[in-house]
């Protein structure tokens, strides 16, 4: 009781984020590239999130949901003004942010911004040392920013477990709405001791428990490698306001094939984690943008009931299954393929799978919009996985079966 007595002081509490966020962040694609001069379409500047937020606005991506547009790494700067303020690059961000997060407000999007809890940002630039913790909170709220994601590079333990609630106050203190991403279990390797999921989730919306992203598919197999590995102890802890992030979408860029994309893009849906894109959306491939804006991947991925899903089968075959449990009593599974030689006829059962005997499934294929079925959890089926590719069902229960008449007679319960 003490303890939930004591964590409303700590706690966030802002009523954000009850579905994982989605949107678009700059930070994979176009890093800390600041030379605006060899390179102006693809720097670190206003133009660039001026096009994004256009792309979000005309292409179909904000009616699906995608409503962040968030500024990474070396927007800033070298050095904070006289008063001890923020400031963004002079050069390169000639607006200002407010008049950056302005244009965004007006396409009906939300500006996210970084910081980092420490001496510098990753990148060099002036970082947020505990004394400039409110000043900053404040600084961003006077901006408009809708979102902060807090680095931890050139900072402490310590000054991270100080620091990170600190923050969760002084963002609530400003009174303006705004998602807290947190990468302070990143920085303690993201397991318990070190990292206390429970109060984790009364500071941050959401949270980085793992390496950066990069552009291949090894890194997007690290991540889904370390997730699911240490899912009885992260899947606890996400839930609606509260979310895991194992990083960006890198769909639409350069290392990825069709197969993985759309494997990337079914994980991260079962893992109910945001859906940060990182791609030049002025030029996006229709494939890619076909995997993005699958509107019932999106549907699960937005689930209320806000459950991350697990890891439940692991075949000698290289064949793994997730399953996600949805809203209304219905299911997302995806069957995943890890083999590299050709396409692979998986046989099983919902029955196999755990599912509640007896019952009648109307299943549709997520990617091709079929429907399949119905289906009962007894019956065997197949599907066939591509290699490095997957093959993703949503469940939904059919009605059962008019029960016979002296059943119905019986008083309820």
């Amino acid at each position: 009781l003490a303890l939930a007595l004591a964590l409303p002081s700590v706690a966030l509490e802002n009523g954000l984020a009850r579905t994982p966020p989605m949107g678009w962040m700059s930070w994979e694609r176009f890093r800390c590239n600041v030379d605006c001069q060899a390179d102006p379409r693809n720097c670190i500047s206003e133009q660039l999130f001026f096009e994004m937020a256009d792309r979000l606005a005309e292409d179909g991506w904000r009616e699906l949901g995608y409503e962040y547009i968030n500024i990474d790494d070396c927007w800033s700067a070298k050095q904070r003004d006289a008063a001890g303020q923020l400031v963004a690059d002079p050069k390169r961000f000639p607006s200002g942010i407010k008049a950056l997060a302005d244009y965004v407000h007006a396409r009906g999007l939300k500006l996210g911004i970084y910081g980092d809890l420490g001496i510098f940002t990753c990148g060099g630039y002036p970082g947020t040392m505990l004394e400039h913790v409110k000043q900053d909170a404040q600084t961003f709220a006077a901006w408009g920013v809708d979102m902060l994601k807090l680095d931890g590079c050139y900072s402490t333990a310590e000054e991270q477990a100080k620091g990170y609630p600190e923050m969760a106050r002084a963002l609530n203190a400003t009174g303006r709405p705004i998602v807290y991403s947190c990468s302070w279990p990143a920085y303690q390797g993201g397991l318990p001791p070190k990292v206390n999921y429970t109060v984790l989730a009364e500071i941050c919306n959401l949270w980085r428990n793992y390496d950066d992203i990069q552009d291949s598919w090894d890194s997007v197999l690290s991540i889904v490698d370390w997730f699911f590995t240490n899912q009885d102890v992260l899947q606890p802890a996400a839930g609606p306001g509260h979310w895991n992030d194992p990083d960006m979408l890198i769909i639409g860029n350069f290392g990825l094939s069709y197969e993985q994309s759309r494997s990337q893009m079914a994980l991260w849906t079962v893992m109910a984690a945001p859906l940060l894109m990182s791609t030049d959306l002025r030029t996006i491939s229709p494939s890619a943008k076909e995997i993005l804006q699958n509107r019932l991947m999106i549907q699960i991925n937005q689930d209320p009931l806000g459950i991350q899903g697990c890891r439940i089968v692991k075949e000698k075959s290289h064949i793994e299954v997730f399953l996600r449990p949805l809203s209304q009593a219905a299911s997302a599974l995806v069957f995943f393929s890890r083999r590299t030689d050709m396409p692979f006829r998986y046989t099983t059962s919902l029955a196999k799978l755990h599912f509640p005997q007896d019952t009648v499934y109307e299943v549709q294929d997520v990617f091709i919009g079929k429907i399949i079925g119905p289906l009962k959890t007894s019956d065997n089926f197949s599907v066939v996985i591509n290699p490095s590719g997957v093959v993703m069902w949503y469940l939904r229960p059919m009605a059962l079966p008019v029960q016979p008449q002296y059943v119905r007679q019986q008083a309820p319960g």
